[in-house]
């Protein structure tokens, strides 16, 4: 197996799906896009996963690389790739596939439940998972559900947590890659953005709630061991 990631900020690595992929022997490559690195040929990964970042998919003045990024992303879409965008990643495939991003009525920031819908029972890669569990969040815009895409968990906060197309390509509004120092890179490069509000905890709260991080993990091996099982090995 050969996974590539795009990583927008120092501070927003694999976190734990780096662990995971050790394990499975896979061959794990990067574009650093805050450094202008070049993307991969298609036939140099199987796995593409979109990490997350505190910009908004919409800053392509500010941020140059979007332009190209969101091009390669579709590449991959088109050539059958498994795809995985997380938080900012699961927002620029959504944009991608033809749905609008844009500010969310709430922010979203600490640990809030997700629940799964109906839908996710006709999915061999989440039926699965637990019906409702914990996430980890950190984001303030949403998107549309693109056509074509099965909607498949949602938060009090937030309806469109994750999506699902054409069984390859999923979205993950929230984090389930998270590790103690990961959130604690986000506390301290982006503290500034916890300002209030009904689904925003304080830094102290999120780094004291650490226990839900175990079975965090537990649910992300599950997840990308349904991917690698279920599509991977399908290929």
């Amino acid at each position: 197996m050969k996974l590539h990631y795009l990583q927008h900020v120092p501070f927003e690595d694999l976190a734990n799906i780096a662990g995971w992929a050790q394990e499975k022997g896979a061959i794990i490559s990067k574009t650093l896009l805050f450094k202008n690195e070049d993307f991969p040929q298609m036939s140099d990964f199987d796995w593409l996963v979109i990490m997350g970042g505190p910009m908004n998919i919409y800053q392509e003045q500010e941020h140059p690389w979007l332009i190209k990024e969101k091009r390669f992303i579709a590449e991959a879409i088109n050539n059958n790739k498994i795809v995985l965008g997380i938080c900012l990643g699961a927002q620029l495939i959504a944009d991608i596939l033809g749905g609008a991003v844009y500010k969310n009525n709430h922010q979203e920031i600490g640990w809030f439940p997700v629940s799964l819908t109906k839908e996710t029972q006709k999915s061999p890669i989440f039926n699965s998972l637990p019906d409702r569990f914990i996430g980890f969040h950190w984001h303030g815009d949403t998107f549309d559900l693109p056509a074509g895409c099965v909607r498949i968990a949602a938060s009090e906060g937030c309806s469109n947590q994750a999506f699902e197309y054409q069984g390859r390509v999923i979205g993950l509004q929230f984090h389930l890659e998270s590790s103690t120092e990961s959130i604690k890179q986000l506390v301290q490069n982006c503290g500034h953005e916890i300002t209030g509000g009904k689904y925003v905890q304080s830094a102290k709260a999120i780094l004291a709630q650490d226990s839900y991080l175990p079975e965090l993990n537990k649910t992300m091996n599950l997840l990308l061991d349904n991917i690698y099982n279920k599509t991977y090995l399908t290929i």
